[in-house]
């Protein structure tokens, strides 16, 4: 399969609900295109205005964009599900988080999760390649790096330098994506070629990407976990559907409450109570993945102590990037 190409001639095309969007492939949220200029709106062009390009292999999804005018995206619904980096080719683009805008140029990308509070807009005559990853898969690899589970998401600061370290390398991996995915018999079509590439894309992000987890990062491997952590870990992980108590926990480790909160805290960088909720949400995601009770998404939160259903689908969507109904809409595709 080689890239999807969507064009847009009429800027009606580019409008709230956008029409760009609904063609786009696989996408499961809106994404909202304007032009910046309004005088451009009620206007017909006889070539396109907007371009994009997309093919997706495993987690990975390579993308070209252009736009003749300055246009602005954003995005109705919830957080996305993939991190974006992209590289300018031409023209520039700036990045509003928050408030807070961040241009990117040839010589510096940007590393974003689109969401409510976050646009993108594109200069006048703007080319620009994209890779993006999914949120899940990224997560994944920084736990394995740092061998314990993440107690916050990951979020990677909006601006790249190229010019040096191993951001330079980065760079230089994004490009060779984008180059493979153009080939109708490169690596996004071998299966065994596309893993490796991504552990080593995957690898490169998170060592030369700026992010809230870099200096876990730059301590090298934890020391040695303590035995008490192990034993409170089986214990919760095996009993986490039933009405457990830190004390029945610190039993089972062998030592204290508070020895059991000080190395949490050191080896782990949460509490006990943060380990308990974070089985429990494991184990709801792990039953409606595999959709072998049938039951309704309350029971089985309630089945693990989630009895806010508000706070419960938040608690999940910060875990997993996906919602409960994504997960059970999956598994009964499957």
């Amino acid at each position: 399969m080689m890239f999807n190409v969507v064009h847009a001639s009429d800027p009606a095309e580019l409008d709230s609900r956008s029409r760009v969007s609904d063609r786009l492939p696989g996408s499961s949220r809106n994404y909202r295109y304007h032009l910046r200029d309004r005088a451009l709106w009620r206007m017909r062009f006889d070539s396109p205005i907007f371009s994009v390009a997309i093919r997706s292999a495993g987690p990975i999804l390579a993308s070209h964009g252009e736009s003749r005018f300055a246009t602005e995206v954003s995005m109705e619904g919830d957080e996305s599900d993939v991190f974006g980096f992209t590289t300018p080719l031409r023209g520039d683009m700036t990045l509003i988080q928050r408030g807070n805008p961040t241009t990117a140029t040839s010589s510096r990308g940007l590393a974003y999760r689109l969401g409510r509070d976050t646009r993108l807009v594109t200069s006048d005559d703007s080319v620009r390649t994209n890779v993006f990853l999914k949120v899940t898969a990224v997560q994944e690899a920084l736990e394995h790096m740092l061998d314990k589970r993440l107690h916050k998401p990951l979020e990677f600061r909006p601006s790249l330098d190229w010019s040096c370290g191993l951001a330079a390398s980065l760079k230089f991996q994004l490009d060779f994506v984008i180059r493979e995915f153009e080939r109708p018999d490169g690596i996004a079509g071998n299966a065994v070629a596309l893993a490796s590439m991504t552990d080593l894309l995957m690898a490169l992000i998170l060592r030369g990407a700026p992010h809230n987890y870099a200096d876990q990062l730059e301590l090298g491997p934890s020391p040695a976990v303590p035995a008490y952590v192990q034993r409170a870990e089986e214990f919760m992980r095996v009993h986490c559907a039933s009405p457990i108590r830190l004390s029945d926990v610190a039993a089972a480790a062998g030592c204290s409450v508070r020895t059991l909160g000080s190395v949490f805290q050191r080896f782990r960088g949460r509490t006990p109570l943060a380990a308990l909720h974070a089985f429990r949400l494991e184990q709801v995601h792990a039953e409606l993945s595999s959709g072998a009770s049938g039951a309704p998404i309350g029971v089985v939160a309630r089945r693990y102590g989630f009895t806010n259903a508000s706070r419960f689908v938040a608690a999940f969507r910060r875990r997993f990037a996906e919602s409960p109904l994504d997960v059970v809409r999956r598994a009964s595709r499957l």
